[in-house]
């Protein structure tokens, strides 16, 4: 009687391998967005994605399979994005875009000096509206890199202020304030454009 056919099975650092070439088709498009959304310039962004490919190349033996392939790589990318952001506070732009006191839309008793209109949808209902989450990264887009690196990092990544403030350099009232423009910016940008266009 012949003896049965062993299973093998493939070494785990051979499976990534393999599957790292297709890194790019299958995760780059998401690789890309996500990092345009955060630095606001394609050339950037798209250094970021290479830099993130080529450090999960170099650690795809730590890859231990704990979550997908796609969630991996980017905690990758927004430590790369992290990065980016500690260069230019270190670079400068951040006492200017946080000095005074930001009264733009607001009167003497420190209300709305115009009507604010309302926006209609829910906040998640418009997050899964491909055209709205275009408009959204064309108003990020638009924010001075501060203003960008505050939200982006506080607000849509969720990363504790104290962590916040050691990326930026920036004091806890700094950064509320950086984010409180941040947020104005981009509640002005998407009234003027997606809101005006879809009521």
């Amino acid at each position: 009687m012949p003896e049965p056919a062993r299973q093998t099975s493939t070494p785990r650092s051979t499976f990534i391998a393999a599957n790292a070439e297709g890194w790019l088709d299958a995760h780059g498009d998401a690789l890309f967005r996500f990092a345009l959304l955060r630095v606001g310039q394609r050339e950037i962004a798209e250094d970021l994605v290479q830099e993130t490919l080529v450090a999960a190349l170099k650690a795809r033996d730590n890859f231990a399979g704990a979550s997908s392939e796609r969630t991996w790589l980017i905690g990758i990318l927004k430590r790369k994005v992290v990065d980016v952001f500690r260069r230019r506070a270190r670079s400068g732009g951040i006492d200017e875009a946080v000095g005074g006191v930001d009264e733009t839309g607001f009167n003497q008793s420190g209300l709305w000096s115009v009507a604010v209109p309302r926006w209609s949808g829910s906040p998640e209902s418009l997050l899964r509206d491909a055209e709205f989450r275009e408009a959204l990264a064309d108003c990020m887009a638009g924010l001075a890199d501060p203003l960008r690196a505050a939200i982006t990092l506080r607000e849509i990544d969720g990363v504790p202020s104290e962590e916040v403030c050691k990326v930026l350099d920036v004091t806890p009232t700094n950064l509320w304030t950086l984010i409180h423009r941040a947020r104005n910016r981009l509640r002005e940008c998407l009234t003027a454009t997606w809101f005006k266009e879809n009521r």
